[in-house]
């Protein structure tokens, strides 16, 4: 099991990081916001300032690390919902050029005459291996979401990432997939086409593959549009990641009859990394940045490169059938369940 939850190795000390970015505050981060108003306001008198003044700026800043520390203490599952959501937040062709910074050749189309551009795989290398990436892909800014569908896939997009996977096999390359999207498109144009035929072809087509398979969950990972590239010998999940059969906001309009409720709803789906590793989910957890991986998109990067690395390392020496069999056993043993006396 790969769970980079432990101090950095020496590697990501060693990463050069970028200079800081100005980050997009989440709703949740407000008060911290607030508190750093205040020292900017104070700091900005610079020479004028009195030696209260410097007392009052400096008790200021030992309150925003207090208050900073704890926000990420007591993080609840909604709030890694909004972490999971950010903006500014690493995406699938961002990290593959930071893990493949050498390699990297799109492979485009489902060869029915689509080329869906929620979707995007390619040939990348990790070690020096070829291997095969595929990914749902969320833009920056409206423009580029637009281009992209929000990262939700119609059924071309899950025909193209199987035709990908089936070249993968073909040529001996492990399969790398990484997940975020809210979900597959629920358009009248998806249904018409067959968006449920496709995913439930890619899910046994995936489980057939006698190829290494890894899936990494970088955001949310939302219902079959998730498990439709998705279905892995290894499931990795970032820090803040996501992974539920649907959003809490769907839950709750649901259940409660009212999308107010997805806090309350993103609680009782059990849906973060850790709840997902104890349901023997997911394989490994990827600790991010303190803050999100949006603070710094390097380290993050960094560290799902290590974690890539060993999990190709563990499934190396296993033949084509072992692959399958693991697999089928993975998925066989998922979940947690209590027996009741029926008397």
């Amino acid at each position: 099991m790969v769970t980079l939850s432990t101090p950095p190795s020496k590697s990501d000390i060693t990463e050069p990081v970028e200079a800081s970015q100005e980050v997009t505050p989440l709703p949740f981060e407000q008060p911290l916001v607030n508190l750093q108003d205040k020292i900017d306001e104070l700091a900005s008198a610079g020479d004028d300032l009195s030696v209260d003044m410097n007392a009052e700026l400096t008790r200021l800043r030992k309150q925003a690390a207090d208050v900073k520390e704890k926000l990420y203490s007591d993080i609840t599952p909604a709030n890694r919902l909004q972490i999971a959501r950010h903006p500014q937040r690493p995406n699938f062709l961002e990290l593959v050029r930071a893990i493949s910074p050498n390699t990297w050749i799109e492979l485009h189309g489902d060869r029915g005459g689509s080329d869906d551009r929620a979707i995007i795989g390619g040939i990348g290398e990790i070690d020096g291996r070829p291997v095969m990436l595929v990914g749902t892909q969320k833009g920056r800014g409206m423009k580029e979401n637009l281009h992209h569908n929000f990262g939700m896939a119609n059924p071309e997009g899950y025909r193209k990432a199987l035709r990908l996977f089936q070249h993968a096999e073909k040529f001996n390359m492990p399969i790398i997939t990484m997940i975020d999207t809210p979900g597959a498109y629920p358009g009248m144009d998806g249904e018409e086409k067959g968006i449920g035929q496709a995913i439930a072809f890619n899910i046994r087509e995936m489980a057939r593959l006698k190829v290494p398979v890894i899936s990494v969950v970088l955001g949310e990972a939302s219902s079959g549009g998730a498990l439709g590239i998705g279905v892995a010998n290894k499931i990795y999940m970032l820090e803040h990641a996501l992974y539920t059969v649907i959003s809490p906001e769907g839950c709750a309009s649901i259940l409660w009859r009212s999308a107010e409720h997805a806090a309350r709803a993103a609680d009782a789906l059990k849906i973060t990394a850790d709840d997902l590793m104890a349901f023997g989910i997911a394989d490994g957890k990827i600790t991010e940045p303190f803050g999100g991986a949006h603070h710094q998109p390097k380290v993050l990067a960094n560290r799902l490169q290590i974690a890539l690395k060993e999990g190709l390392s563990d499934l190396a020496s296993a033949s084509g059938e072992e692959l399958v069999e693991q697999r089928y056993q993975k998925y066989r043993h998922i979940g947690a369940y209590e027996l009741v006396d029926a008397e």
